[in-house]
């Protein structure tokens, strides 16, 4: 009997250990700070990009898909929870104290039999503190040993592939893996002029420059730089896909390629435009997509993601320990199962709260939108505050570089004075976009269009804030501001700057320190 029991638990182990064997691994990548549609699958052809084209021909390229939140902290947070950041508590925001009750699903991975890791940026900035006793490790243990000489000067010398091998390497390969891979590019700082000094690339090689910066010789060297630095990450991308099939595991790793949020320039990165929040993403299984190689033009949300990994990893939120999330699984996508768009998902929502200190009082400049069919619209709740921070403090909510400093210091001149209020001047309350027809989101028809349109929107949007509980809904906005700086440079970060305190002044160059409004007035 006692031999009998022994060959049922050896049957069994081998049972389990096949079946984790089975389940799908998770590679998940993010770059920082890339807007859509800046890779070469998307026919950007000044982005050269083979290793998010290798993903979107093995698998899907999501032509529509969206961060609820453009910024770091808070668009991480949504990723690892499956929830809105109006949903986070202190997670709102940017620069924070990551809430207890929140397990992300990095953190929830190890419960459902998958071994974890990370390599670059995490989840970030803030601080993910401790629970029970231990150190947060909200995107797993870290994997950093391994570095490497970038090929510019402001890039992270870490070599990302070369530490998911070291990972691999250790890997229990009775278990599936779940390894998140984040660059620290295409975040500022560049080495202006490397793109074209290194990256070999040509002025002329931008088809387009967007219709609310000046087409200029310095905003053309930053957007290559730009470039430049994402094809950095995807190199590394490319190198892990390689090591994958080197390793036979190409075929059973579910593969994302993402960022977090839009480019770091004026207008997008920290706002509420279609260049904010309209990220690129492709997917591929080889073992688990049906008809690979498609194009999806389904409305997708970052809070859809947790849903789909945790579908990978045959467990629920509940299961693992997970609060409830807002999202829905990729899977009937994945399954070729939604016959138009409009069936996986009719609108789509996003919003902000605070997010890098400029303000008085730590205010930040909260915005809740809607985006449906060609029509994205937008409430601002606090139009008296600057949208990007305070003039005085440097428009800190905007990172520091040349496109930006080109713009500031035109904001005297007649004839450049209107890049600086389409970029940094003052908003009114709503604002609606076709961005179909103007993805540049130039043109407000808030007062000119059918009001029906804003008035559906509307609907919708304030119907289904109030039913995840956002306290903008319920008259307690100002809780988010009251929620401190996990940093202690940002926090109260105004009135100490203005007080001649010498505290650095965040991602901002010494130029783009602007006047007061007072003097702006008496000068245009």
């Amino acid at each position: 009997m006692k031999h009998f029991i022994l060959l049922l638990i050896s049957l069994f182990a081998l049972s389990s250990a096949a079946n984790a064997a089975d389940r799908p691994n998770i590679l998940f990548t993010i770059s920082d700070d890339q807007s859509f549609p800046h890779a070469s699958a998307y026919g950007t052809e000044w982005v050269n990009t083979p290793g998010f084209d290798r993903v979107a021909d093995m698998g899907l390229l999501f032509n529509r898909a969206y961060t609820p939140n453009a910024k770091c902290a808070p668009s991480r947070a949504i990723i690892l929870t499956g929830r809105y950041s109006w949903e986070l508590e202190e997670a709102a925001n940017h620069v924070l104290f990551w809430p207890d009750e929140f397990k992300t699903w990095m953190e929830a991975m190890p419960d459902a039999g998958y071994e974890t890791g990370y390599t670059g940026k995490g989840w970030g900035p803030g601080d993910p503190g401790t629970l029970h006793g231990k150190p947060r490790m909200l995107t797993g243990p870290k994997f950093e040993g391994k570095t490497m000489t970038p090929p510019a000067n402001a890039m992270s010398t870490k070599d990302y592939a070369g530490n998911f091998g070291a990972f691999l390497d250790q890997r229990d390969d009775d278990k599936p893996f779940a390894f998140w891979y984040g660059g620290h590019e295409p975040h500022r700082r560049f080495e202006y002029g490397s793109g074209v000094a290194k990256g070999g690339k040509s002025l002329s090689d931008v088809d387009r420059v967007p219709g609310y910066w000046p087409d200029d010789e310095i905003v053309r060297n930053d957007m290559l730089d730009y470039a430049f630095e994402i094809e950095h990450f995807d190199h590394h991308l490319a190198r892990m896909l390689d090591e994958l099939e080197k390793r036979g595991l190409l075929e059973n790793t579910v593969v994302v390629v993402t960022s977090d949020n839009g480019m770091p320039f004026p207008r997008s990165k920290g706002n509420n435009y279609e260049i904010s929040h309209h990220m690129p993403l492709a997917v591929s299984w080889p073992k688990g997509i049906k008809n690979p190689g498609r194009d999806v033009d389904s409305l997708v949300s970052f809070i859809d993601l947790v849903p789909t990994f945790l579908e990978v990893a045959g467990v629920t939120a509940q299961a693992v320990g997970m609060q409830a999330v807002s999202g829905q699984s990729l899977f009937p996508i994945f399954k070729n199962q939604v016959e138009s768009p409009e069936d996986f998902r009719n609108y789509l929502l996003f919003g902000k709260e605070r997010h890098d200190a400029g303000r008085p009082n730590n205010q930040g400049y909260p915005i809740r939108g809607i985006i449906q069919g060609d029509y994205l619209f937008l409430r601002n709740f606090e139009t008296d505050r600057w949208p990007s921070g305070n003039p005085e403090t440097g428009y800190m909510n905007t990172d520091g570089g040349a496109t930006k400093t080109l713009i500031i210091e035109g904001r005297f001149d007649p004839d450049r004075i209107q890049w600086w209020k389409t970029n940094f001047g003052k908003r009114p309350p709503e604002e609606l976009y076709n961005i179909k027809k103007d993805p540049d989101c130039i043109q407000n028809l808030a007062t000119r269009a059918d009001p029906s349109i804003k008035q559906e929107l509307a609907s919708k949007l304030y119907a289904d804030l109030a039913k995840q509980g956002d306290r903008r809904m319920f008259g307690r906005g100002y809780e988010y501001d009251d929620f401190r700086f996990s940093d202690p440079v940002q926090q109260n970060f105004y009135e100490r700057y203005m007080a001649g305190e010498p505290i650095r002044a965040g991602w901002i160059n010494q130029s783009d320190i602007a006047l007061p409004q007072s003097e702006l007035i008496n000068r245009k």
